[in-house]
């Protein structure tokens, strides 16, 4: 055996100490991607793709795996934007744009952050009357708790508690194995997709709206300043983004394969009525315990860490448009506007759904409104990465050719969608 010499040992040393260097950093940088990612995959996103097992079977599994590198650039772009700007999205609209864009682009998050919130509403009654408890109690709760939550002294504690509520959702991906899908069905579902089925259509743009929602876009751009992550850090905050797209659409893919499975099998093309028709038509197969447990874990963490996630992106999007003070680490009495803003949206979204709507058809109807509003905010997206950044920062080569290509393709669905929509 070769003896080791100093310069040898100084040298793995060395390499030690980068590596364990490196991820102290990750684990500092860690946190906003989860966060909006664990929120993505909100009650309204689960309804969405608990409906599309149940009529279809596996066929959205790979428009679900398509998804995948589309939220990954979006949102990278996002937070690159954040980090060498440090400028929250809606700032960088207005001084780019001008007032009317960037109050346009306000109205479209504020449109997109109270329906998110009337889906989480829609989730957490759901799993209320699970288990016997009224609208009435589980909504004024909610969203008291919710409020105080802001009001936890800084932005890091607010991150702390979105991922520790959101990681039940990561109950659904065992979910997939104890529904056992059939391979058979599995492969020759996968390819098979229905795209002049007008219901398939339908339920298509409620999973791209799932996937991007313009709150997610204001929420990483000023979660990455709020949080104080730097240019140098930027490698950690890809891996952060990355970990965090891959997670939800499993989620998804999860929720998606376990009703395929199950209600998609025995009672293939039904509509899921409500959160406990999903939960009883899960019963044959979980048993009444476990199919409560299951979705009353998974959907209460989805819709409590996307609550979060969409009120605080649209009151840092409505200070950025309107100049107000904007910062999770400000005292209430130092950004009154902010925080005014953030509890009337859980206000408003609280007393839509105590008006007593169809809660599960709303819920996927705020997926395919999200969609019709993504040229909007994939445009401005594209448009200040091209323009606000220094070049050496852009996006540059044939990955940037890609990624246009994905987000123009998104768009323009999204515009062939509208009218589709509206005589539907």
């Amino acid at each position: 055996m070769r003896p080791s010499y100093p310069a040898e040992a100084d040298l793995r040393g060395n390499r030690r100490s980068r590596f364990l260097l490196w991820v102290v950093t990750l684990i500092g940088v860690i946190g906003p991607g989860i966060v909006v990612m664990l929120a993505d995959t909100d009650a309204g996103s689960l309804i969405t793709a608990a409906q599309s097992g149940a009529r279809f079977g596996y066929r959205f599994v790979l428009p679900e795996v398509l998804l995948i590198p589309v939220l990954y650039v979006v949102q990278e772009m996002a937070a690159r934007l954040g980090i060498y700007t440090q400028q929250g999205h809606g700032i960088l609209i207005r001084e780019n744009f001008g007032n009317f864009w960037a109050i346009l682009s306000g109205l479209t998050l504020f449109i997109s952050s109270v329906g998110a919130l009337v889906t989480e509403f829609v989730g957490i009654v759901g799993v209320g009357e699970l288990f016997g408890v009224s609208r009435w109690v589980t909504v004024p709760v909610v969203t008291v708790f919710l409020i105080l939550i802001a009001l936890s002294g800084s932005y890091r504690s607010l991150e702390r508690i979105g991922i520790l509520v959101g990681l039940a959702e990561l109950v659904f991906i065992p979910a997939t194995l104890l529904s056992h899908p059939s391979l058979s069905a599995f492969k020759s579902q996968l390819t098979n997709v229905p795209i002049t089925d007008h219901a398939y259509l339908y339920l298509l743009a409620a999973n791209i709206g799932a996937v991007v929602m313009p709150w997610m876009i204001f929420y990483q751009q000023g979660a990455v300043i709020d949080k104080g992550i730097k240019e140098a850090s930027i490698r950690h905050m890809r891996i952060d983004t990355a970990v965090g797209a891959v997670v939800t659409q499993l989620i998804m893919i999860g929720v998606v394969v376990s009703l395929a499975a199950t209600v998609g099998r025995t009672r293939h093309g039904a509509s899921l009525a409500s959160v406990g028709g999903i939960s009883q038509a899960l019963e044959p197969f979980l048993g009444p315990v476990g199919a409560k447990v299951l979705l009353g874990c998974g959907v209460l963490g989805a819709s409590l860490v996307a609550a979060i996630v969409a009120s605080v992106a649209s009151a840092w999007g409505l200070g950025e448009v309107f100049n107000w003070r904007h910062s999770l680490n400000l005292r209430p009495k130092e950004a009154k506007k902010f925080y005014l803003s953030y509890s009337l949206i859980h206000v408003l979204g609280a007393i839509i759904v105590l008006a007593g709507f169809d809660l599960v058809n709303l819920a996927v109807d705020v997926e395919v409104i999200n969609a019709i509003l993504l040229p909007i905010v994939l445009g401005f997206l594209l448009l200040l990465e091209a323009r606000v950044l220094p070049a050496k920062y852009r996006l540059r080569g044939p990955f940037r050719y890609v990624v246009w290509g994905m987000c123009l393709l998104v768009i323009c669905f999204a515009l062939f969608i509208v009218p589709a929509m509206i005589h539907f």
